[in-house]
């Protein structure tokens, strides 16, 4: 009996603690359930509250960008995506469709003034905060509204600043209306070498920034003249990081030249010091250029420059051109003056030549055949009357006859009766006349087969020296403006008729490519070039009555109205 009773009070205990286990896990179970809960609601609270943040944040800054676009706009607000398409010209100025033309007439940006442009390169993702600091940012001005629905053509010197790839995959740029105030001030800075070696350079910059409505900080302007390819970057802009540059007078500096570019020898003027040699090597095909000047006290009427270039090996050869500037770098068809001796040559500018004078002269050499090592030098003397370089010899069948003088029959001298039997066997035993028309020339026996002429031309060469004569006089030159002509015809073309030749514009004083005719019949007959009757179009009040006038009617004007001559 009482072994049953402890068995059932084992039993009922059992049962017992087991209750309160379970009800003590439920207990347990309960407490994390509600401790998760409330967790998840303090999250969700919590990410609300932060989407709510996030929400009144990009609202205040959506107003505060609307209210500096108004700002910078003033009152005009205008932004586009379009996709950019390139377009070959000059400055900075973008082609945008028709329908940007009635946004912005419709709010009146037209009444004022000048229209400008913040453009905005763009990823493939579309506009982020997250790539709004990384991609290219310039501005511009505007050329025309002529472009496709949905595009915007942009010049190369606006693509090369908002784009670092030439094809990007996804050229789409944001374009914004903004206001820009006007520049006072800039400091640029050239890459590498050459800007320096351009004559009047500042004056070539200011014709360069012409073609520019604006200036942005940490642009890149690109300069071509003479043959040279400058690029600058703006460090600094005042009084702002972009201004506008039209109609007003910005002060420029421009401070030394990084050296991040490589120098090649192609695109390098080396100076070079009066009776210093320089050695150096050419290849074949390949230009070494050297630059000197001459002082206006330094040079007179008797000055001579002689420029010489000894070969040292036998296995090359190269050819001297030089040049006075604005022609910065001279070629084979493109020079003033000239060498094609074999071997060591000597140049030698008289003092009589026209456009000998004080300035800075370019000294080519090029590498003919071979690879050739030399010495170069440049020496500045005075003109001896006495011993005129290249004056020719006086022959001495024009010199004064004696009386009993008698011609040779074999060499055409007057030489004395009483030796001209003895001097005509002699003659005709060791020297022969060249029989070719015009020449005459008196020649030894042995000498006469070396002494040859061109077929072309009829100079008399030696053997050896003809097939550089073929090639350099006779040989077609390519000129950059697509005309293939010989030598001589060539230097004729670039200094009379070729569009790219460079030119002193009459208007604006500046060293500017000449380009094809005038598109005006009557700039035709006053020989203006068409670059002159671009720029004679711009007009300037007249000094007496202060009309104003196109500047290549000026002169018109003077004699018309005030009767000046």
């Amino acid at each position: 009996m009482d072994f049953e009773l402890r068995r059932a009070r084992e039993k009922l205990e059992r049962e017992q603690k087991e209750r309160k286990e379970k009800a003590r896990v439920k207990l347990e179970r309960e407490r994390k359930a509600k401790q998760e809960a409330l967790r998840q609601r303090e999250a969700i609270e919590a990410c609300q509250r932060s989407r709510r943040l996030d929400a009144a944040e990009a609202e205040l800054k959506a107003n505060q960008q609307m209210q500096e676009n108004l700002l910078s706009g003033r009152g005009i607000m205008f932004c586009r995506t379009l996709e950019a398409v390139p377009y070959h010209g000059s400055g900075d100025k973008v082609k945008l469709p028709p329908s940007c033309f009635t946004e912005l007439s419709d709010q009146g940006a037209f009444d004022k003034g000048p229209i400008y442009f913040q453009l905005s390169a763009l990823n493939q993702e579309g506009p982020s905060d997250m790539n709004a600091q990384n991609r290219g940012s310039t501005h511009s001005g505007v050329l025309e509204f002529t472009a496709n629905e949905g595009t915007v053509e942009i010049p190369p010197h606006v693509w090369r600043n908002l784009f670092n790839e030439a094809h990007p995959s996804a050229p789409f740029v944001e374009v914004r209306y903004v206001w820009l105030p006007k520049g006072t001030y800039a400091k640029l800075q050239p890459y590498g070498v050459g800007f320096s070696d351009i004559p009047n350079h500042k004056a070539v910059l200011e014709t360069i920034l012409r073609q520019h409505a604006t200036l942005s900080q940490g642009d890149v302007i690109t300069v071509n003249f003479g043959g040279v390819t400058c690029k600058l970057r703006v460090l600094e802009l005042r009084p702002a990081s972009s201004v506008s540059v039209l109609e007003t007078d910005i002060e420029v500096d421009i401070v030394s030249s990084s050296d991040s570019a490589p120098e090649t020898n192609e695109r390098n003027l080396r100076p070079i010091t009066f009776g210093k040699s320089e050695s150096a090597i050419v290849e074949e095909g390949q230009y070494t250029y050297y630059k000197f000047s001459i002082e206006e006290e330094s040079f007179s009427k008797d000055t001579k420059v002689e420029v010489r270039i000894e070969a040292e090996n036998d296995d090359g050869d190269t050819d001297l051109y030089i040049s006075k500037h604005p022609l910065l770098f001279p070629t084979r068809h493109q020079h003033e003056w000239s060498s094609h001796d074999v071997g060591s040559k000597s140049l030698i500018l008289n003092p009589g030549e026209q456009c000998l004078r004080e300035g800075t002269y370019s000294i080519g050499i090029y590498g003919f055949k071979g690879t050739t090592k030399y010495k170069v030098s440049v020496h500045l003397e005075d003109y001896n009357h006495s011993q005129k370089v290249g004056q020719q010899a006086v022959s001495s069948s024009t010199s004064m006859m004696e009386v009993d003088s008698v011609e040779c029959r074999n060499c055409k001298h007057y030489i004395p009766s009483r030796t001209i039997a003895l001097h005509e066997a002699y003659c005709r035993r060791h020297n022969v006349m060249c029989k070719h028309d015009g020449c005459g020339v008196v020649l030894r026996v042995g000498e006469a087969e070396n002494h040859v002429h061109c077929e072309k031309c009829g100079q008399a060469f030696q053997k050896l020296e003809m097939e550089k004569h073929m090639k350099v006089f006779h040989e077609p030159l390519h000129c950059p403006c697509g005309v293939s002509l010989e030598k001589e015809q060539m230097l004729q073309h670039q200094s009379l008729l070729c569009p790219l030749r460079l030119i002193t514009c009459q208007f604006c004083g500046d060293m500017v490519q000449a380009g094809s005719s005038a598109m005006d019949a009557r700039d035709r007959l006053r020989g203006l070039t068409e670059h002159e009757s671009i720029c004679g179009s711009r007009t300037a009040p007249c000094d007496s009555c202060g009309r104003s006038v196109m500047l290549k009617d000026m002169d018109i004007h003077q004699i018309a109205v005030h009767q000046r001559n």
